[in-house]
């Protein structure tokens, strides 16, 4: 269930990247604000449809809850920063460090355990993206960089916050819509300060890509409590053919032959630690 949902969360996560780009040029605090308002909406229907109460379970996770929503956002608002500053390839990527900060901060903080093998093939489905994105780092600023690589590092500690909250008791729902009620407060003052009209056509964008958000959101929240980082984090990565794809259909983008090598390589991968968790690992278990 784990795979499933983080593979569900690539594809809504690509679908919002898309919408996002048919909204057009709109300030970027503005696009948070709506992405994050969509997903407030969907659960707290959630919520109210399986009537969970709109409070914690325990108080001794509202500090984790919080760094979840801060991180979270600050991690959302930083990657956007480094899309508008540098190429997009570039700020992708370093988005992507974000797996590789889950399975650090898993490993400090939760104290999983961490395989050799899985290690590698991480690393392995890391250097496929690369393929795939082709970063050039050569013509970028310092800043927007850093920017850029704190925004992934903002992301896997949201996200390692989820798998620490799901194995306390909280529901996921309630998990989303605290983050989402945090960001919109957040970016709420900024979007009256630089608010842009928009059109019927942006505005029905922007309201899809809240709802592919929300989906996503959902998704892999629910992801992170069913399975320990280590072991999904690399499905994550399914996000960039997803977004290949739809590009293709949508833009009339074609990959290279480099990308093909690299989707090869993140579906090699994929199959590898399917294979290890599934079998080999459990095969090991019972040796013992």
């Amino acid at each position: 269930m784990g795979i499933i949902c983080i593979i569900l969360s690539a594809f809504c996560f690509a679908l919002m990247s898309v919408f996002v780009r048919l909204s057009g040029k709109l300030p970027t605090i503005q696009k948070t604000f709506f992405r994050n308002l969509i997903a407030l909406f969907f659960a707290l229907f959630i919520l109210k449809k399986d009537h969970i109460p709109f409070r914690i379970t325990h108080k001794s996770n509202r500090p984790i809850l919080f760094v979840r929503a801060l991180a979270g956002t600050a991690g959302m608002l930083f990657n956007f920063y480094a899309i508008d500053r540098m190429v997009l390839s570039d700020a992708s990527m370093l988005n992507k460090m974000s797996p590789f900060f889950v399975i650090l901060f898993s490993f400090l903080f939760l104290k999983e355990r961490l395989t050799a093998f899985q290690a590698i093939t991480v690393i392995c489905a890391f250097i496929g993206s690369l393929f795939i994105i082709k970063p050039s780092f050569s013509n970028v600023e310092f800043f927007p960089a850093l920017i850029g690589f704190l925004g992934g590092m903002g992301a896997g500690l949201a996200y390692t916050c989820v798998r620490y909250l799901g194995s306390r008791g909280e529901k996921g729902a309630y998990i989303v819509a605290y983050f989402s009620a945090f960001s919109c407060l957040f970016c709420l003052p900024f979007m009256i300060a630089d608010f842009q009209p928009m059109s019927a056509s942006q505005l029905l964008c922007l309201l899809g890509a809240g709802a592919a958000a929300a989906g996503g959101q959902f998704a892999i929240t629910a992801a992170y409590t069913y399975a320990p980082a280590r072991e999904i984090s690399v499905y994550d990565y399914s996000q960039l053919i997803f977004t290949t794809i739809l590009g293709y259909i949508l833009f009339g983008d074609v990959p290279d032959r480099w990308s093909f090598f690299g989707y090869a390589v993140i579906i090699l991968m994929a199959v590898l630690v399917f294979f290890y968790n599934n079998v080999w690992h459990n095969t090991d278990a019972k040796k013992s």
